[in-house]
């Protein structure tokens, strides 16, 4: 299945958000063996000029930059929304809750993942996600 989705999005680019910079580089290495282009940003204020540049098919954020109360995830929902509603949106935090989830996807993301989440089964989502996007 990876490889099917592989063929139509290798001109694709990625944004990765995250405030660890060991799941930046890992996560980065894995979809660019995919062939996708791929940006990562350390905090919101970033990501947000990135998009604000740049044209992404998906974006994979983690809900807190900053420290155990962050919900920055959910602002920078709110200005891919804004700014890029074509783009697929997948929000990950290793501090889930129901109440999270449902608020995550009512404001517009494609997926909430609990970390921690092998690299295989978070491309296997996005590339199916990207595939219905289409």
């Amino acid at each position: 299945m990876i490889g099917t989705a592989v063929a139509a999005t290798e001109t694709r680019r990625i944004l990765v958000v995250d405030d660890e910079e060991t799941i930046l580089d890992a996560t980065s290495s894995y979809f660019a063996s995919y062939g996708f282009r791929v940006d990562c940003a350390r905090e919101r204020e970033e990501a947000e000029a990135l998009v604000s540049t740049c044209r992404y098919s998906l974006v994979i954020a983690d809900m807190r930059l900053t420290g155990v109360h962050g919900r920055e995830g959910l602002e920078l929902l709110g200005y891919l929304r804004e700014r890029c509603p074509w783009a697929v949106v997948i929000v990950l935090t290793a501090y889930g809750s129901g109440e999270l989830e449902r608020e995550t996807l009512r404001r517009g993301a494609h997926a909430f993942l609990e970390k921690p989440l092998p690299l295989s089964e978070l491309a296997r989502i996005a590339f199916g996600l990207l595939g219905s996007a289409a």
